[in-house]
């Protein structure tokens, strides 16, 4: 009988491994209550070797009763510790996959408001049969400056407004360098926009960065005239900012226009008049030096500060908020 003992004792050293593999599998009460079941039920498999006593010597029943309850007693403990834990996770095992469940969706994302506004500004011009055109942030003088009609001694040439590399190079200080290629690699008609990031030595503020974004515009052709640019983008404005705002051009200064234009327009009671853009009628002397007939062909320019756009259509007060990544900020838009 002693060997009978040893068998029922290491049947019972494999079903306490089978009850611990199991339990610990469930991820939802309805398996653990079968798996209670299936041990301490009444036609349990703990029931069914206490059934086992009556064929063994008087003098083992103790050792196997006092198996069988210690046995008993770890199964209803781990039962308990794990019904408390569904409990305290609704329902299910912690870390289990419950697929019945619907996924938990990873947190995403927010699109930064000034690439919406470069998409939608993009978008308004592309409706009017403009071209994007792209350039190099690294330039060089010629491009930046000289071919644009800037003369040697204009302040934006000063070491303290430009990002000045090694040999003539710089970080562009605005995206007209691309017009100027384009007129370089192109003949009229040409219909073109060029946004992009920009850099000057400002320092940052809220209203300043040494990083900002363009967007440039360039139309030239046969005809072309001060009209056109007023048409266009009078009726960009209104597509970006609605129907019914008012728009006015006040006479400005710029190296490579001639007659030059700012443009403002009417925002509230509270801020008034503001300016949006600068524009005007592309000045010969860019012409001459991109080798584009100046008595055949005319052309319009223009260029605008998406941050400021941006600014005036979210009503944002502080230019920093676009490059800080705070979520908070973001979720907004």
């Amino acid at each position: 009988m002693a060997t009978s003992l040893e068998s029922i004792l290491q049947e019972l050293e494999d079903v306490q491994r089978s009850f611990d593999t199991e339990i610990a599998g469930t991820v939802e009460p309805a398996a653990l209550e079968a798996v209670r079941v299936k041990y301490l039920g009444r036609k349990g498999q703990v029931a069914a070797f206490f059934k086992k006593m009556a064929g063994l010597d008087p003098e083992q029943r103790p050792q196997l009763g006092e198996r069988l309850n210690t046995l008993k007693g770890h199964f209803q403990s781990d039962l308990e510790q794990r019904k408390l834990k569904f409990s305290r996770n609704g329902g299910q095992s912690e870390g289990a996959l419950y697929l019945t469940l619907p996924g938990i969706a990873p947190a995403v994302g927010f699109r930064n408001p000034l690439l919406t506004v470069m998409d939608e500004v993009k978008q308004i011009f592309g409706n009017m049969g403009f071209t994007v055109r792209m350039g190099p942030l690294v330039e060089t003088e010629y491009y930046n400056f000289e071919a644009l009609n800037v003369p040697d001694d204009h302040p934006a040439k000063d070491l303290q407004d430009t990002f000045y590399l090694q040999n003539d190079f710089l970080l562009r200080t605005h995206t007209s360098p691309v017009q100027i290629r384009t007129m370089q690699n192109e003949q009229p008609p040409i219909r073109i926009i060029a946004p992009g990031r920009c850099f000057r030595k400002d320092t940052p503020d809220a209203t300043h960065s040494p990083e900002f974004h363009q967007v440039e515009g360039l139309v030239v052709g046969e005809g072309i005239s001060l009209a056109h640019l007023k048409g266009t983008l009078i009726a960009f404005a209104r597509q970006l900012f609605g129907d019914e705002t008012q728009v006015r051009f006040l006479p400005s200064f710029f190296p490579f226009t001639e007659p030059s234009a700012e443009m403002d327009i009417y925002f509230d009671d509270r801020l008034g008049w503001l300016e949006i853009l600068g524009s005007g009628m592309v000045d010969p002397n860019v012409f001459e030096r991109v080798g584009i007939d100046y008595e055949r062909y005319t052309g319009f320019a223009f260029g605008m500060g998406i941050e400021r756009i941006a600014m005036l259509k979210y009503q944002i007060n502080d230019i920093r908020h676009f490059y800080e990544d705070d979520i908070r900020f973001l979720r907004q838009f």
